[in-house]
């Protein structure tokens, strides 16, 4: 059993990265700085470094953790779906629900992966592992739909990464003001282009 001593370390950890996540999304990382983020977070900034040794660190931190959540909450959905169709409605809805949640995320998210082909190196192996991570469990439910003939989907990781970065980009429409539906309307929208477009006639 843990310690009350560490539980308390970990709640104020996560506390830190809910701070520096909103002041990453709102100032940027070049703009951000330690000093905001301990104001955010009601730290000192030698509390700060208790935690983590450097900004970068921070950053990191902050994006690997959402990325984790996202990923957990959206795996148990699928998990609970029974159908192929239903598996790939819930990951539409998952992430959907999830960044009209936490939206000072999806703006550090999406700028990491926005310029994941122009800087590479600076996103870091675990974040890029729990991208492919992901894309991967869908590529799953794809492969068992072909083989049970629910899909035609000679492609089963091209057309999961496709239907992730759709997903991405209805959600970037979404926050952007772009798409005036509401979240149920927007699924059905994407879940039916894609469907279309895979399952057996």
């Amino acid at each position: 059993m843990r310690g009350k001593t560490e539980a308390a370390l970990e709640v104020r950890c996560a506390e830190i990265l809910e701070a520096a996540r909103q002041v990453f999304a709102k100032k940027g990382f070049s703009q951000a700085t330690v000093d905001d983020i301990a104001e955010a977070a009601g730290v000192a900034k030698g509390t700060l470094y208790l935690y983590f040794r450097s900004k970068d660190e921070i950053y990191l931190a902050a994006l690997k953790q959402g990325i984790s959540t996202l990923h957990e909450e959206t795996m148990r959905k699928v998990d609970e779906s029974a159908t192929a169709a239903q598996k790939i409605r819930a990951f539409i809805r998952a992430r959907i629900e999830y960044f009209e949640k936490n939206r000072e995320f999806f703006k550090i998210y999406h700028s990491e992966f926005g310029n994941i082909l122009i800087h590479p190196a600076k996103v870091s192996k675990e974040c890029r592992d729990l991208y492919e991570k992901q894309g991967r469990m869908l590529a799953a439910v794809l492969r068992r739909a072909a083989e049970q003939e629910e899909v035609r989907c000679a492609r089963p990781e091209s057309t999961a990464f496709t239907i992730y970065d759709m997903t991405r980009g209805l959600i970037t429409q979404r926050l952007l003001g772009w798409s005036r539906c509401g979240v149920e309307e927007d699924v059905e929208f994407l879940f039916d282009l894609i469907w279309r477009g895979i399952a057996r006639q």
